[in-house]
Formats: C-alpha cells, sequence, structure tokens
C-alpha cells in the first residue's frame, strides 16, 4: 500500500499591518493569556532575560489569531532586535519578512533607506503570498 500525502489546512499567518503598531511592552514581566500561552506551569516572561523574551515572542506567534493579540503583547523595536534569534515555522517568517522587509535585514537600515524598503512591501508580500487554487 503506498502511503499517500495527507493534506490539511493551515491556519493563516497573522502579519501585523504596521510594526509601528505593535506597541506591547518592551520590558518588564508580562503574563500572557492562556488563549496565547497554554502549554508549561507559568504564563509569565521577564522581558529582560533574552531567552524568555524569545520563547514569549515565539508562544505569540504561534497563537495570535488576530492582529490585536500581536499589538497587545509584540513591541515593535524588541521584535526588530529579537527577530534574527526567533525560531518560526518558514511560513511565518517569509509572510512576515515580505511585509516587513526592515526585519530580514536584521532592522538596522538607514532612515533615509528604511521608507522606501517599507513602501515596496505591499508587492513582495503580494508576490510572496501562495497563488488561490
Amino acid at each position: 500500500m503506498i502511503a499517500q500525502a495527507r493534506r490539511y489546512a493551515l491556519r493563516p499567518v497573522v502579519v501585523a499591518a504596521s510594526l509601528d503598531g505593535l506597541r506591547g511592552p518592551a520590558d518588564g514581566l508580562v503574563e500572557l493569556p492562556q488563549r496565547l500561552f497554554w502549554s508549561g506551569p507559568g504564563r509569565a516572561f521577564d522581558l529582560a532575560d533574552p531567552d524568555q523574551a524569545l520563547e514569549m515572542y515565539e508562544a505569540v506567534f504561534n497563537a495570535a489569531r488576530c492582529e490585536a493579540d500581536l499589538a497587545e503583547y509584540v513591541n515593535g523595536e524588541l521584535l526588530a532586535r529579537l527577530w534574527p534569534e526567533l525560531e518560526l515555522e518558514p511560513r511565518v517568517r517569509r509572510a512576515w519578512e515580505a511585509a516587513h522587509p526592515l526585519l530580514a535585514l536584521g532592522g538596522v537600515v538607514p532612515d533615509d533607506a528604511s521608507a522606501a524598503v517599507e513602501a515596496e512591501a505591499p508587492a513582495r508580500a503580494e508576490a510572496a503570498a501562495p497563488a488561490a487554487a
């Protein structure tokens, strides 16, 4: 018997429209709601600890169901610093980098170039999106 590949629907990747709209905490102790972090004994993360910050952001990216989840718990500046170290599914990373090219560049671009790079984001996001079947 030949094994058949199973097809299953992946939930859509939630991507913030703007990094500036991500106004979550940049420091301190943050407790995630159970809907965003349901495994493990504690849901509190100390953002001063890089490992805890990475764990929290990975949990939020994996569990976020809407842009409001991201806006409440993700900080745009902290995200840019953590981005290279975040362990995300490839499709999540591609979607975010298509929408926010500065992340792919490590978040560090001269000020005069950042507007041009962000202006190209919608075209890149469309090119990265899978074609409708």
